[in-house]
Order: structure tokens, then sequence, then C-alpha cells
């Protein structure tokens, strides 16, 4: 699917010149503009993934925290969050129950969507590891 909607445009195009076209020469001409079009729509899509490589190498040279620390933000947080809700959280809530008999409850995070991105995070950083390690990253 093309980000600039081009396919779409050249596929109705193509149906409509399909029927107005009567010859084999015709339609072999026909293919063969359809392939051309393909092919730069395809140079297209390229160019603006390209575009974001580039500027997320420019985030990544930054010593900005706030352009390049949004990686490791979401790293703490997310570990953090982990932290509070494995540790932190049950601990304080056995200390207040057995010590201090408190019955009430205890702030809690929803820990299935930080534990999604964190375990996704690290998948990410394992697999750059390994691409590291393959000698393949700079490939």
């Amino acid at each position: 699917m093309s980000l600039l909607g081009v396919g779409s445009i050249i596929e109705a195009v193509g149906k409509v010149a399909g029927d107005l076209i009567t010859t084999d020469k015709e339609r072999m001409e026909m293919e063969i503009e359809q392939r051309k079009l393909d092919l730069e729509e395809k140079k297209l899509d390229m160019a603006v993934g390209m575009a974001q490589i580039d500027v997320n190498k420019e985030e990544a040279k930054s010593s900005n925290l706030f352009v390049s620390g949004w990686r490791p933000f979401i790293g703490w947080g997310c570990g953090i969050a982990f932290i509070y809700s494995a540790l932190i959280e049950p601990v304080c809530r056995f200390v207040a129950t057995t010590m201090f008999m408190y019955n009430g409850s205890f702030p809690t995070i929803d820990s299935d969507l930080t534990m999604q991105v964190m375990l996704g995070m690290l998948g990410l950083g394992a697999m750059r590891s390994y691409e590291k390690k393959s000698g393949v990253a700079s490939k």
C-alpha cells in the first residue's frame, strides 16, 4: 500500500485503459507503462523510507535529552513500573497488613501495557545485539 495513495489511482487508470485497448500490441505497451508506473511508485515509497531512516540517524546522534532521550525514558518508565508492580507494592502491602493491620488498597499500575512495551524493547535490543555479534549489523 502506497503512502501517497498513488497505487489506487494507477490501478483505476489501468482498468479504464484496459477496456479501451483492443490489440495485443496496445496491451503490451500498456503493460510496459503500468510496470514503469509501479516502479516509480516503489521508488517514491523507498525515498520516503530513506528519509525516515535519515531522521532516525540524526535523532540518535543528538546529545539533547529531549531529542535522543525518548527511548531511555520509555525503558526507565517501564522498568520503574515493573519494579513497583513486582516488588515495592507487594512488599509494602505485606508490611502494612502484617505490622500495621492496614486493610486498605494500594495504588496499582496496569502492568499489561508496560510489560508489552518493555518486552518488545528487550526483544529488539536482543535482536540488535545478535546482529552485531553475527557481524550483519553494518550490512
